[in-house]
């Protein structure tokens, strides 16, 4: 049993980067799922698919990587908020992420999305974790 499925569910796909794997498959959970819509909504992985045929399913994740060079789409993918200490941003304090170009995915009461779209929404909510 581990205790944080998010920071489990990053180093996945984080190990599955630097191995070059295609395909990584992870235990599911509605938070890992929302997790995985926003990052194919922002294009850094390819396509995903939600098996239900255990009691707790798993999520296939397809990892985009570039055709010519084979560089990864998710360089860099780090939790921000922890069990321990939790990290929540307001509308007014939104972190940036590679001054812009990366995002930032917060947990809301609207639901998961990133830091651009809880800023139109103006809500806050626990910054889970930063991609670029």
């Amino acid at each position: 049993m581990y205790t944080d499925p998010i920071a489990d569910y990053l180093t996945r796909v984080r190990n599955a980067i630097k191995a070059n794997h295609r395909v990584v498959e992870i235990p599911a959970s509605n938070l890992k799922k929302e997790i995985t819509k926003v990052l194919f909504d922002k294009g850094f992985i390819t396509n995903y698919k939600f098996e239900d045929n255990e009691v707790q399913g798993t999520i296939k994740v397809a990892l985009k990587y570039h055709p010519i060079t084979k560089i990864p789409a998710i360089r860099s993918i780090a939790r921000a908020s922890k069990p321990g200490l939790r990290k929540y941003a307001g509308t007014g304090n939104m972190p940036r992420v590679l001054n812009g170009l990366g995002i930032a995915i917060l947990s809301t009461s609207k639901g998961v999305m990133t830091d651009k779209e809880a800023k139109q929404l103006n809500i806050g909510g626990e910054v889970l974790c930063y991609v670029y």
